[in-house]
């Protein structure tokens, strides 16, 4: 799943993407490197970030999609937590809402994420943006983001989104110290036996500078990026999301010939 992130503040890339055309020619690129997916967000969910209005949220992301969908068939997933975001997306040509609140963004986004028949990626993450690495603190962190993640896949169900359209995230960075992600990295298997395909998100985030003090700049998280990613493919992951697509693909490629080998 590559990363299209159109906002000003995003912690990797914000303010890369300033328009349409350079939206487009990113995307373009992703699919050229490799994506299976795209995940199209026009809101920051970083440590600290500021609400965005639903409006300014629909005109960065709306236009992208739909010119996406014009010239490729590839899916397309809106990185949004809001219902009338998400039923705008999927009318434009979305085929995933993937919500960082795991559906608990708006009373009505169980509904809406029936409604639309969308795949949904629920994810886990403890508070909210702008205070959630403020002493985030669990007793069994693996035991209980899996126990979310199950009872909000409950949910959803009960709501009338069909038990094969979910997509469980544990929200790597999510309200998480350096331990905290560590930990569910080294267990993975736990969230994956749910039974419902995972998405891991570890591309270039900050646990990654916590280990490596010279990697301040994102962008030279590379490698730590990867050996994440290799981590969650081993453990059985069905996406990564990632800045880095080519080289991740690349990571995977040879992964996967050492095994068959």
């Amino acid at each position: 799943m590559g990363v299209v992130n159109l906002t000003p503040d995003s912690f990797s890339d914000g303010g890369r993407l300033p328009d349409l055309a350079s939206g487009l020619a990113h995307a373009r690129g992703l699919i050229a490197a490799g994506a299976d997916i795209l995940d199209i967000g026009g809101e920051s969910t970083r440590p600290g970030a500021e609400p965005v209005a639903e409006t300014e949220e629909l005109a960065r992301t709306l236009p992208l999609i739909a010119a996406v969908r014009a010239e490729s068939a590839i899916p397309l997933s809106i990185d949004t937590f809001k219902p009338g975001v998400a039923r705008a997306a999927v009318g434009a040509g979305a085929q995933i809402w993937n919500d960082v609140t795991a559906l608990r963004g708006a009373p009505d986004s169980p509904d809406v994420a029936a409604e639309l028949g969308c795949d949904v990626v629920l994810m886990h993450m403890q508070g909210e943006p702008r205070t959630m690495q403020a002493s985030p603190a669990y007793d069994d962190v693996v035991a209980e983001v899996a126990e979310f993640l199950a009872a909000r896949a409950e949910a959803a169900m009960a709501a009338g989104v069909a038990r094969e359209k979910i997509w469980l995230d544990p929200g790597v960075g999510f309200g998480k110290s350096l331990v905290h992600n560590l930990a569910i990295l080294a267990h993975l298997d736990r969230i994956v036996i749910l039974g419902f395909p995972v998405l891991l998100g570890v591309s270039r985030k900050s646990f990654i500078h916590k280990l490596d003090k010279t990697a301040a700049d994102p962008a030279d998280r590379l490698g730590g990026s990867l050996a994440a990613a290799l981590a969650g493919a081993r453990a059985g992951v069905a996406a990564l999301r990632v800045h880095d697509v080519r080289e991740t693909v690349q990571a995977l490629t040879v992964e996967a010939a050492i095994r068959r080998a």
